[in-house]
Order: C-alpha cells, then structure tokens, then sequence
C-alpha cells in the first residue's frame, strides 16, 4: 500500500493532534509514504508557525524539525503537473498547495497504470498497487475522492 501523506497528515506523525494515532497506525502498515515535493517547505512553516504562536514549545519544536529532516530522505517525493493543478483550484477551489497534492497524488496512479503490466508480470497474485490518499483538509478529501482516489478515513 502507498500511503499519500499531505502537509496536515505528516504533522499528524510527529504532534499528537486530533487522528495522530490513526495516521501513525496507518503510516506503520505502509509499504511506501509518498507526499509531494513541496511538502517539506510547508511542514517546515507550519511548524515554524506554531513556534511562534507559542503552540509548540522549543525543544518539542527541535525535536520535530530533527526527526521529519531525518525522515524526510524515506519519503517518496512526487512532482505534480502545475496545469492540472491550476485547474484544481478552479474546479474544486482548493487552495494552492491543496491542488498540488492531489496533482502529486494523482501522478502515482498514472504511472501505476502505466506500470500495471510489469507489476502483475512480477506480482502475479496482486491485480493493484493501493494508494491511500491522507489529508485533514476535508475539500481536499473530497476533491480526491471525486478524482477517484481512495481518501484514508481519520475520523
């Protein structure tokens, strides 16, 4: 299983919020964790942001940063296609980074399908590979759910 992590579901992994336990049971049973390339910018900012709110203490802040910068070289990073994810934003009106994760998202499953043919050669007893879409962004689930994507249920 390919598990897609978004911003706020790879928090989730590191701070205990509302659905961390769930994403970190779900992130353990993961073959793969795949998110986009963009994703450790905005990590690193929210994080950032909650520091300076006073929402995160300083060691817990050093604490993350250490950790998610080790992880970070785990993760599958995606590109996305910038036109589709324009396009997103209008059909859906996701926000910027919300239409360049499922555009991420959605470049897994095309080269899935792309690759079917050599993965059930070599797999012969799996008909798929399962990619998971996560995010706490409940449009955001939505749209992916709407582009035919399977959305990780949290709650």
């Amino acid at each position: 299983m390919i598990l897609y992590l978004g911003t706020t579901s790879l928090v989730k992994l590191y701070l205990d919020e509302p659905h961390s336990d769930a994403m970190r049971d779900w992130a353990k049973v993961a073959d793969m964790l795949a998110t986009c390339r963009s994703a450790f910018t905005e990590v690193m900012s929210a994080i950032d942001q909650r520091l300076r709110n006073n929402d995160l203490s300083k060691k817990d802040y050093d604490t993350f940063v250490k950790q998610f910068s080790e992880d970070w070289a785990h993760f599958v990073k995606i590109d996305f296609n910038d036109v589709e994810a324009g396009e997103f934003v209008k059909k859906y009106g996701l926000t910027r980074f919300g239409a360049i994760h499922l555009s991420a998202a959605k470049l897994i499953t095309e080269e899935q399908r792309k690759l079917m043919p050599l993965f059930r050669k070599t797999y012969k007893d799996q008909n798929e590979i399962s990619l998971f879409f996560a995010s706490s962004d409940e449009a955001l689930c939505k749209a992916a759910a709407a582009e035919g994507l399977k959305v990780l249920p949290l709650g």
